[in-house]
């Protein structure tokens, strides 16, 4: 079956008790046991739940997986993810990456001993030259959060295992419906849930996918001993989000190519970042990985007095953190998503204090396009 039927009969369809088309919510913390001898599939909700298993199992097969695990939040997904590595171990990571990623990888997990190095991994050569002896990670965004540039992923993951290097990717923005990095030889994917996946800005969540069992193995004693699991209420959510993921995404990525194009003709909007864009210095790679730009894009605009009028001013692009909702969402990285990123490493990676994120959502285009008309062009 291909994907978009994938996404509504996942295996998890139809309750096999009842024949109920929705799973139940097991809104359980503990299971009752036969015998001391025979314990059953289920003891304590924080080890497997059968509502988050649903989930888990789903997940793991739209990413092309063999083990999914689903997470409180997206940083308890990434974190989790990186308690894989030990003191002393060295880590390859995406210049332009999320600031949270950023925040835990240079406070907790340098505090740990593991060392990162940032780079700018659109080159591989780059990668290589900051591979060490020690290197036990490559761990990459693609596109990258806000900058959306991209990553050759079948490339990059080639030479991680050229150098006995796991590979672990941000899949937020594509969701496996537009891009599966497993299948491009990546060993494990991450998600923010909270976004496209569940697409209605009410569950916080995030997931990790592993490419092989034994990877999985190692990934589920991390998250029961480390315990930050998601809840059966918003694991039912998630899956019931799920199934629209299809046509959600297709409209809000028609709608955001649309909005690309018409802000690159705009006077007071000096760069547009999207990989739809045909000048995009990352459109041929994405398209070859990829199966569409994504919903998400970023642009900068002419003066700070502007950025501020934009982001207060809009109308049907609510001004918040996150991303991937039915709503349009337009963000400020320089003090949302990376404020954590001290400002110099911020200048350096370019992302400035003009530049803006917007998540494009289900509203009618031309209702979009005259929202931002009127506030940048005082139309």
């Amino acid at each position: 079956m291909k994907i978009a039927t994938r996404l509504i009969h996942s295996g998890h369809a139809v309750d096999p008790t009842t024949g109920a088309l929705s799973i139940p919510i097991y809104q359980a913390s503990t299971f009752r046991q036969e015998s001391v001898d025979h314990f059953g599939r289920y003891d304590y909700s924080r080890s497997g739940n059968p509502t988050r298993e649903a989930l888990e199992e789903t997940i793991a097969a739209l990413e092309g997986g063999s083990r999914g695990f689903a997470f409180a939040s997206g940083m308890a997904a990434i974190s989790s993810a990186l308690l894989l590595f030990s003191s002393g171990d060295h880590l390859v990571v995406c210049e332009d990456v999320y600031g949270g990623a950023f925040r835990v990888l240079t406070t907790l997990f340098q505090r740990l001993g593991i060392e990162t190095t940032f780079v700018d991994t659109t080159d591989l050569a780059a990668i290589r030259a900051a591979i060490r002896p020690s290197s036990r990670g490559l761990y990459l965004e693609t596109p990258s959060n806000p900058l959306l540039k991209v990553t050759d992923l079948r490339g990059a993951a080639a030479l991680a295992r050229e150098h006995g290097l796991l590979t672990l990717v941000d899949n937020t923005f594509m969701t496996p419906y537009l891009q599966r990095p497993l299948e491009l030889g990546c060993d494990i994917v991450l998600h923010s849930g909270t976004k496209f996946l569940n697409g209605h800005s009410d569950v916080l969540c995030g997931f990790a996918v592993t490419r092989d069992e034994e990877l999985g193995k190692r990934l589920k004693f991390v998250q029961n001993a480390f315990g930050a699991v998601l809840g059966p209420q918003d694991s039912w959510l998630v899956l019931r989000g799920l199934k629209t993921l299809k046509v959600r995404l297709e409209e809000s990525q028609k709608n955001a190519r649309a909005l690309a194009e018409w802000l690159q003709r705009q006077p007071a909007v000096t760069a547009v970042h999207y990989p739809g864009l045909a000048d995009h210095p990352g459109h041929r790679v994405h398209s070859e990985q990829s199966a569409g730009p994504g919903a998400v894009l970023s642009f900068t605009l002419a003066t700070p007095e502007l950025t501020r009028t934009l982001l207060e001013r809009l109308e049907l692009a609510a001004f918040a953190v996150s991303l991937g909702g039915v709503e349009s969402i337009i963000s400020y990285p320089a003090k949302m998503s990376h404020a954590a990123m001290p400002p110099a490493e911020r200048a350096a990676r370019g992302i400035t204090d003009t530049l803006v994120r917007l998540s494009v959502g289900l509203e009618d285009l031309d209702d979009l396009v005259a929202d931002f008309e009127r506030v940048l062009n005082g139309a």
